[in-house]
């Protein structure tokens, strides 16, 4: 793989709640509990690297822990450009799992929130043969207003452009007009069917791709446990099933997915190949708990 794929996104400490049962409302219940890294894009960048893609990561953490992320990303095959931030603390998102996988988020985005223009130089777009951005940078003024530019930049530069919208809370609060319209402009856009359906106002998914393929020039759409399809204004081009595997967190799963298809993409791939291996990463991420690849 010659060129590299720049990613920015969040960084965020994960905190992952599986409770034995249903939470008793003013009592306990005995949960397993763990504390790891995580966030859309830094999971994304995670799996590039372990995919052995040359992926750069640009983020904004609390300035205390810059060290220890920097490292943690460089151990992972990841270039860090991370920035430090001296008011806010690195983001925290408390994920509370089903019994089924399925997953509840509380987010406290911390120094992403303050994600600036000068934290992304010109400069990290050389030699990057796509940007992936993941849509937290486009909830907030100040974040957005920094991919906004460096989106216009690589596209300038003939770099390609995709974007995650990553939250469908976050995507109803803004509006899908919104941010259909600081997003549209992008190459590919990776959404899973609750997104697409934010998005578009349609449930059916073959009439979310043409809706979005207004949009977007290539459109992927997560269908979970039906596999993933990939198309555009036209509908959908491909349609392949997921492997039946046993659930148990279906954190970052998404972003794995990305990774995949991105990694396969930049290698020359033909679309089903790609798609196939953005599937067989989200599979694999499903099967242990958080949103990076088990050690």
């Amino acid at each position: 793989m010659s060129a590299k794929v720049l990613v920015v996104g969040d960084v965020m400490t994960d905190v992952i709640v599986v409770p034995e049962g249903p939470i008793v409302k003013g009592s306990d219940r005995r949960a397993t509990v763990r504390s790891r890294p995580g966030g859309s894009g830094a999971n994304q960048a995670v799996w590039l690297g372990a995919m052995g893609a040359a992926v750069v990561f640009a983020a904004r953490v609390g300035a205390t822990d810059k060290a220890m992320y920097e490292n943690y990303f460089r151990g992972l095959g990841v270039v860090p450009v991370l920035s430090g931030d001296r008011d806010q603390p690195s983001g925290v998102l408390v994920t509370i799992v089903d019994p089924d996988g399925e997953r509840s988020f509380l987010t406290d985005r911390g120094a992403n929130l303050n994600l600036c223009p000068d934290d992304l130089p010109d400069s990290l777009l050389d030699g990057i043969g796509m940007v992936m951005v993941s849509g937290y940078s486009f909830f907030a003024p100040g974040p957005r207003q920094a991919v906004q530019a460096l989106f216009a930049t690589a596209r300038a530069r003939g770099i390609a452009v995709a974007v995650d919208p990553a939250s469908v809370g976050f995507l109803v609060e803004v509006g899908a007009a919104n941010f259909l319209d600081w997003t549209g402009e992008a190459d590919f856009i990776f959404a899973n069917e609750s997104e697409a359906e934010a998005l578009t106002g349609l449930s059916d998914h073959a009439a979310q791709m043409r809706a979005l393929g207004a949009h977007y020039r290539t459109v992927l759409i997560k269908r979970g446990r039906l596999g993933a399809a990939l198309g555009g204004r036209d509908g959908v081009r491909v349609a392949l099933p997921a492997p039946q595997v046993s659930v148990v967190d279906t954190t970052g799963a998404g972003d794995a997915f990305a990774a995949g298809f991105i990694a396969g993409h930049l290698d020359g791939a033909d679309e089903a190949t790609a798609l196939a291996r953005g599937i067989a990463a989200g599979a694999k991420a499903v099967q242990s708990i958080g949103g990076q690849p088990a050690a």
